[in-house]
């Protein structure tokens, strides 16, 4: 299958490599994959066939078709997983800071489900695909986390009780809630982020706010403020990837901690001297994007109940709460 996309090159790019540049920026790619691709005629750029050593300048448009990669092979491992709730249809978990959901490209192990796929015999085979990633089933994955993200997530054992939480999902009846701590204060205790989210023109591993992406909605809460970090509470309204890293760094506080998304860096004034030593500090104890998927709730698919989750927050952010308040 061939993965169709197109990327504009930003104003100010520096002199690099077509074949570098594209490696870069485009998900399950190694440069020979890429090489080959150009020079079978798979990439075009302003229209025109090229060499992987033509030099990418601004304004270029090119157009790539990748082939994907074939599926990996999913096995069981015996991973130690946070077990909050488990019946004979579903389990919550409580799944870590850097554990990958699903097996995908670069992880083809380690991942929540080859965790599961040793805890159960039993998982749902349901199948789907998600933007531009593999065509694959995941077993029993009904939403999912990113990798640096930790918090609650709801594994369905079989087919019926996948399509029934799914639906629920995709009605957003469902109930989750984040917390984050994020750069800079808020001047006002609440609001929402009402802003179109799509891959990014110029990195496709990358989410940006784009006029002609999908519907996103965030809806956020002030918990407590601290000098230039404030810890805040998140709703979804539409669950689209990245959607809170990108919907907070696009009004300008970005999550703490997040490499992708401009959380490593100093985006608020008057940091200065010991100041300045102390966020370094505690950037070094938050090396991830300080994100938490803390409460979780759902109409049971077969009891027909209500179930509510809840967890505390991690280690890590717990210390750089402790930290601020100090």
């Amino acid at each position: 299958m061939k993965n169709h996309f197109e990327i504009r090159i930003p104003p100010g790019q520096t002199k690099e490599r077509l074949d570098i540049y594209l490696t870069n920026r485009t998900e399950n790619a190694t440069r020979n994959k890429v090489q080959e691709a150009i020079k079978n005629g798979e990439v075009r750029v302003n229209g025109k066939l090229v060499k992987p050593s033509y030099v990418v300048l601004p304004e270029d448009l090119i157009e790539v078709n990748l082939s994907r990669p074939d599926p990996p092979e999913v096995k069981a491992e015996a991973i130690p997983l946070e077990i909050v709730y488990e019946d004979e249809y579903l389990l919550v978990v409580n799944k870590p800071a850097g554990m990958v959901t699903h097996p995908a490209y670069k992880n083809y192990s380690g991942t929540l489900v080859n965790a599961l796929m040793h805890h159960s015999e039993q998982l749902s085979q349901f199948h789907a695909v998600e933007d531009d990633e593999f065509d694959i089933v995941r077993p029993g994955i009904v939403h999912r986390l990113d990798k640096d993200t930790s918090g609650l997530l709801v594994v369905a054992k079989d087919e019926t009780t996948h399509q029934k939480l799914a639906k629920q999902f995709a009605a957003k009846t469902s109930e989750r809630e984040y917390q984050a701590i994020v750069w800079g204060k808020f001047k006002q205790q609440h609001g929402t982020i009402d802003a179109p989210l799509g891959r990014s023109k110029s990195n496709r591993k990358k989410v940006a706010v784009t006029p002609d992406g999908k519907h996103a909605i965030t809806d956020y809460e002030v918990i407590e403020q601290f000098e230039y970090l404030t810890l805040i509470r998140l709703h979804l309204r539409t669950g689209r990837t990245h959607q809170i890293r990108v919907h907070c760094a696009h009004i300008h506080h970005p999550v703490f901690g997040d490499v992708t998304y401009g959380g490593r860096e100093i985006v608020v004034g008057g940091i200065e001297g010991k100041k300045k030593a102390e966020v370094k500090n505690l950037l070094e104890l938050m090396p991830r994007q300080a994100l938490h998927a803390k409460k979780l709730g759902f109409v049971h698919p077969s009891f027909k109940e209500l179930m509510r989750f809840e967890c505390d927050l991690p280690a890590d952010m717990q210390t750089i709460l402790l930290q601020l308040r100090k």
